[in-house]
């Protein structure tokens, strides 16, 4: 009938197979952002308020819906997530922390007399337990550096508030400071030392 009517039978069933792949492939993504948005609410990898990193964005989790993840950026812009392509990726929740390791180095001048490069360790070790909620790891004389003797300490905040360890280590930058000047230990700073070869002239 349709051919007596003059439309082109074969023209007509491409066009239906054409769009037949292209409503399931509309219909797969649409699905698949679907599980994802049930996987993230029955696993719960992250919750609204939770601050999350993904890849190299970071941000509080605002709104969780059925296709998108919306998180708002430390610099306040929203950044919108496809809920499939979250999943997919490696998302680091840093509420669920619930203490933060921390890492610092010091480098120290060349001149340093042995006797105070011995104190270093002890001056640091008391200057970090000295400061509430902190735990401490270590405090070793690390390696011989370019232009500095390296100091590297590592101790644990017992909160994972970042304010609270920022807060803490400008504590601990502070002493250290002080406490090196009573002892006159000089911070290293990038230093090269260019050493010419004067060439004696025969008569």
């Amino acid at each position: 009938i349709l051919d007596n009517l003059g439309v082109n039978i074969s023209a007509l069933i491409a066009g239906l197979g054409i769009g037949g792949i292209a409503a399931a492939l509309a219909l797969q993504n649409i699905l698949s952002d679907l599980f994802a948005s049930i996987s993230i609410i029955l696993d719960k990898p992250f919750v609204y308020g939770d601050f999350v990193v993904v890849d190299e964005m970071m941000g509080t989790v605002e709104h969780i819906g059925l296709k998108t993840t919306r998180v708002r950026s430390l610099s306040g812009e929203e950044i919108i997530f496809s809920n499939a392509d979250l999943l997919k990726s490696r998302v680091r929740n840093f509420k669920r922390m619930y203490e933060r390791r921390v890492l610092f180095r010091i480098g120290v001048i060349y001149q340093t007399p042995l006797e105070k490069l011995e104190r270093i360790n002890s001056i640091i070790k008391e200057i970090i337990e000295k400061q509430e909620k902190t735990r401490l790891d270590r405090v070793h004389f690390m390696e011989y550096g370019e232009s500095a003797l390296i100091f590297e300490a590592v101790y644990y905040v017992k909160v994972p508030e970042y304010n609270v360890f920022m807060d803490i280590q400008e504590k601990i930058n502070l002493e250290i400071y002080r406490r090196f000047a009573e002892e006159e230990i000089n911070f290293a700073y990038p230093t090269r030392t260019i050493l010419i070869e004067k060439s004696l002239e025969k008569d």
